[in-house]
């Protein structure tokens, strides 16, 4: 089964970077350096930020969709990048990680989920895609509980 995994388009975003730390915590975010390695994940780029790179951590409408199911939650950004997009390709940023999968339907209703290393992550995609009523999936950071990226069928 063929997928296609996407990260945050950067153009929504690109506003952000150019807001004073005032500016940011009216909006309910900050500005925040990584200390660590694979700390602070990009949800653009679907990398992590090196320690010593300044992130944006904001709160982001990750299902949008009028259902039960909207929500939204904290994520990292970071300025100059590009969205990530490939197909049949897991990035390392979720291989490193333990993920919550969710798929949902053309209503944006939950049909299935499960948690997987994101070493065995294909796998859970085609598990979850066999479901023909599963219209797309997202990936979330199991522990933290934050979005990380959408997947499609294609």
């Amino acid at each position: 089964m063929h997928f296609r995994i996407r990260g945050l388009p950067a153009e929504p975003f690109a506003e952000w970077f150019t807001l004073d730390d005032d500016a940011l915590a009216a909006r309910r975010a900050m500005r925040v350096v990584a200390d660590l390695a694979h700390g602070y994940p990009c949800r653009i780029s679907l990398t992590d930020a090196e320690p010593g790179q300044t992130v944006i951590l904001l709160n982001y409408e990750h299902q949008p969709a009028h259902s039960p199911y909207h929500s939204h939650y904290a994520i990292y950004i970071r300025e100059g990048e590009q969205q990530y997009d490939e197909q049949d390709a897991v990035p390392d940023q979720l291989r490193r990680r333990l993920l919550s999968v969710r798929g949902f339907d053309q209503q944006h209703l939950l049909r299935d989920a499960d948690v997987v290393q994101g070493t065995a992550l294909e796998n859970v995609i085609e598990r979850l895609f066999a479901d023909e009523h599963v219209a797309y999936l997202h990936i979330h950071m199991a522990r933290p509980g934050c979005y990380a990226a959408r997947v499609d069928r294609i």
